[in-house]
């Protein structure tokens, strides 16, 4: 931990098992007998304890021995996390609610199942905003997750809680899920690299196949590029994925030079503030010094797919205040926090919208496609403004002033869950006036993971992401 005047940066890094090391480190290390897997779990339980009272990332911690998948897998005796709306039998699932009293889930969920066959071993269960409804993992009456980098700052959300344990060294990879820039967003707030895979690339979760248009994509959250992409392949082992091509291992960057286009404000009129922007064309900068052809270009987006992405979020919403017996028998919808609070009461006043809303956002991969025409990748920023500080966007706001908040500044990852394309936030070489990191997007067409991989692993190479052990 670095202590300086004012807030704290918050590291576990030290001289341990963990060392320094990524996920895919890490795993060699074991392979080859340096280090055990239960002297890694016991170091990153110690490095939990050490950061987790400032940072608050935590909701459960597994009992007792570490659970382990066994020898086998790319990340063979890696110590992670799973995010608490995701089922690991045994652990409750409380979906960051105070609307019921979560319950030990049964059974693994589908995508628990395909994570533990990387290898990886489970510590327990990280935080997230109610239900993942929100771009900031913070709470009505609980204490927030903090940003591992400026304790004053948001960690991001959904995957708030694994961002900034992955951040601070705790645990050298942990599980997210993206419905809306959930993976995203926390990676780029922390300095990580994010990928959210195609839609059926891995497992669908049961909630996204009961909706009329899965969002839902999982994944993880690292320091690496490799470690994303290593975790894709080790995915792909479990289950190739139907009707997408195959990824395979991606090992670095390719020798092939893209047409990458460029936005620097998104199409439903925000404005990116200043260091995003700079963060933006520095990397154009970096992409033609590499021998990249960028160009500026225009997403093509109906114009009312802010409301109707609003209320087709509401609606998920609604759902919830209807179903959520099934979370638990003392569900009381009234207690869900402002923000869900808000969302379903919009929902409820443009429920009527509802099947042309599902018509347009299912039409937008036609509009979207079009604007990859001659173009390998787009890039944008992954936020219209740098990460906000705690209370910002916290639930407790006005519901009108803090959704006017939210579409400021998540402008621009919810249409690639609309879509189903894949995307990947990596840390530019900018940072705020405090020292946060600033990420930056690109996108591919579906099944384009592997140049998402190799353009993240040709960037990290060029100007190797910024540390916060260095700081």
């Amino acid at each position: 931990m670095t202590t300086f005047d004012g807030p704290t940066i918050v590291h576990a890094f030290r001289d341990d098992a963990l060392g320094e090391h990524d996920a895919v480190g890490l795993a060699a290390a074991i392979r080859r007998g340096e280090v055990s897997p239960a002297e890694a779990a016991r170091d990153a339980r110690a490095r939990v304890r050490a950061v987790d009272a400032r940072l608050g990332a935590v909701q459960v911690h597994t009992d007792g021995p570490a659970h382990t998948a066994g020898t086998g897998g790319a990340f063979a005796g890696v110590p992670t996390f799973v995010k608490d709306n995701t089922d690991y039998q045994g652990l409750p699932t409380g979906h960051g609610s105070a609307s019921f009293r979560p319950r030990a889930a049964k059974q693994h969920a589908p995508f628990t199942r395909q994570l533990l066959s990387s290898g990886v071993t489970v510590l327990g269960k990280t935080r997230l905003p109610e239900f993942g409804f929100s771009p900031t993992t913070e709470y009505d009456g609980a204490e927030p997750v903090r940003n591992p980098w400026h304790t004053d700052y948001s960690a991001g959300g959904s995957s708030g809680g694994s961002a900034a344990l992955v951040a601070a060294g705790a645990v050298p990879i942990a599980h997210a899920n993206d419905g809306g820039g959930s993976i995203r967003i926390p990676a780029a707030c922390c300095g990580l690299v994010g990928l959210k895979p195609s839609r059926g690339r891995v497992v669908p979760s049961a909630l996204g196949r009961q909706l009329p248009l899965d969002i839902i994509s999982d994944g993880v959250v690292s320091r690496s590029v490799r470690d994303a992409a290593a975790f894709l392949a080790a995915a792909e082992t479990y289950r190739r994925s139907p009707g997408l091509p195959p990824v395979g291992l991606v090992e670095g960057p390719s020798a092939r030079r893209l047409r990458i286009g460029f936005v620097l404000d998104s199409p439903n009129g925000v404005h990116s503030d200043a260091s995003t922007r700079a963060a933006v064309t520095e990397t154009v900068a970096t992409l033609e010094r590499l021998g990249h052809t960028v160009e500026p270009v225009e997403l093509g987006m109906d114009p009312s797919f802010t409301d109707d992405f609003l209320t087709y979020w509401g609606m998920l919403s609604f759902l919830l205040g209807v179903t959520g017996r099934t979370l638990g028998a003392d569900f009381d919808r009234r207690r869900m926090d402002g923000l869900s609070q808000g969302l379903r009461e919009e929902y409820l006043r443009n429920w009527r919208r509802t099947p042309g809303v599902l018509r347009r956002l299912k039409r937008t991969k036609e509009a979207y496609a079009a604007s990859f025409r001659g173009l390998d990748l787009v890039m944008s920023p992954v936020l219209a403004h740098t990460t906000p500080p705690i209370g910002h966007l916290s639930p407790t706001v006005p519901y009108a002033k803090l959704i006017e908040r939210i579409l400021a500044y998540v402008a621009f990852t919810p249409v690639d869950n609309v879509v189903g394309t894949p995307s990947i936030s990596v840390p530019s070489a900018a940072a705020t006036p405090d020292g946060l990191p600033v990420g930056v997007m690109f996108a591919a067409r579906p099944g384009g993971e592997r140049k998402l991989l190799e353009i993240a692993f040709e960037l990290e190479a060029d100007r190797p992401f910024r540390r916060i052990q260095d700081q």
